[in-house]
């Protein structure tokens, strides 16, 4: 092996514990970021269908007669 070669593998055998940390922590990060990213996903898509859900839903009113309690306050 020629003397840069030696050095060469000196340098990267030095350093390889901290390239694998960088690695390491960069796959952390990256599973990380795709999780929070899925879960947005799929809570956005929830939403969607349950406000369309929500949406042709059909409302039903009820009529109250408040007659009797404007008597009520009226004869006061």
């Amino acid at each position: 092996m020629s003397q840069q070669k030696v050095d060469k593998y000196k340098k990267e055998k030095y350093s390889r514990k901290q390239q694998l940390a960088k690695e390491k922590r960069q796959r952390v990060i990256y599973r990380i970021t795709g999780c929070v990213a899925a879960a947005a996903i799929v809570g956005w898509i929830g939403f969607s269908v349950y406000a369309r859900v929500e949406e042709n839903r059909p409302v039903s009113y009820t009529e109250v007669s408040l007659d009797a309690i404007n008597d009520y306050m009226s004869a006061q």
